[in-house]
């Protein structure tokens, strides 16, 4: 069974989707349409702009989903059996298996990005990639820590992400330094997303996705939360709410993919991030990119 999954914030890249506006003419309207969306041109920002201008989180989120939905589309015999995406990625997912129109999900990546955002400048905040400790030793310091900071992202076995407060994430590098960490390095990230410091957005995306129609999907998604395999609308969008203060399960979301028959995975959009997570989650399996 072919999976396909759909990066998250990070993989951007100057001069990202140019290639695809050149070569695909049938692109440019969604191209056209996302400026109008937007208000702004983003395309300028993608084709032209600089690395710095693409960290922009208002400009990063919504131009990493433009070119995965985009890339998706080009691809002719795009059946997938399921999807998954990594924080973000998980809104390109559901435009991909039909759940949200390109439209519909570009608002609200867009609302996504300007709540985030909002949210990082009301309170310094932080994340830090831990790498070469079991998940269960990160989890204990963490729980320890008089300040807010909790395990963020499960990207694979031995490489986790943790997310809170600036003093919190410091005290952690340094207990978990010493419990044997062979890196605890600071990200280089607006704030302490997929923690609790980011119910303000959460709040705010809320109403947006209660306000938006998801469909029945053509294949299901796994989704960040519960890395479980969901279909019905309405369980997708409770999940969807609660992503932004919830960890992403990456690692146990690859695994119950593979558990599910997933034996090729191909990712789709920029970079190669999700590749090099997956061989590690599951050697096993077939993995590209397009």
């Amino acid at each position: 069974m072919k999976a396909y999954v759909f990066p998250g914030q990070g993989a951007q890249f100057a001069g990202m989707g140019k290639d695809i506006h050149e070569r695909f003419s049938d692109t440019r309207t969604l191209f056209a349409q996302a400026d109008k969306i937007l208000g702004f041109k983003i395309t300028d920002i993608m084709f032209q702009g600089t690395t710095e201008d693409l960290r922009q989180t208002k400009v990063t989120q919504p131009a990493i989903f433009l070119h995965s939905v985009i890339m998706a589309r080009t691809i002719s015999d795009f059946k997938p059996a399921m999807v998954a995406g990594h924080s973000l990625g998980e809104f390109s997912a559901l435009v991909a298996n039909g759940t949200l129109s390109f439209e519909d999900g570009l608002k609200l990546v867009f609302q996504r990005a300007l709540a985030m955002q909002k949210a990082c400048e009301a309170e310094p905040s932080a994340m830090a990639a831990i790498l070469g400790l079991d998940d269960k030793i990160v989890e204990d310091v963490c729980s320890q820590i008089n300040e807010i900071v909790v395990p963020a992202n499960y990207n694979s076995p031995g490489q986790i992400v943790i997310s809170g407060s600036v003093k919190g994430i410091d005290m952690a590098i340094s207990e978990l330094t010493d419990r044997g960490a062979k890196r605890a390095i600071k990200l280089n990230v607006g704030g302490a997303f997929h923690s609790p410091l980011m119910e303000s957005a959460r709040l705010d995306l809320q109403k947006a996705i209660e306000s938006t129609r998801f469909s029945n999907p053509v294949c299901p998604i796994y989704q960040n939360v519960s890395a479980e395999r969901v279909e019905d609308p309405s369980q997708i969008k409770m999940n969807l709410i609660a992503q932004l203060t919830s960890p992403v399960r990456w690692t146990q979301t690859v695994k119950n993919m593979v558990h599910d028959g997933a034996s090729s995975f191909t990712e789709v959009g920029p970079g190669n991030v999700l590749q090099g997570l997956i061989k590690k989650i599951e050697p096993s399996v077939t993995v590209s990119g397009v």
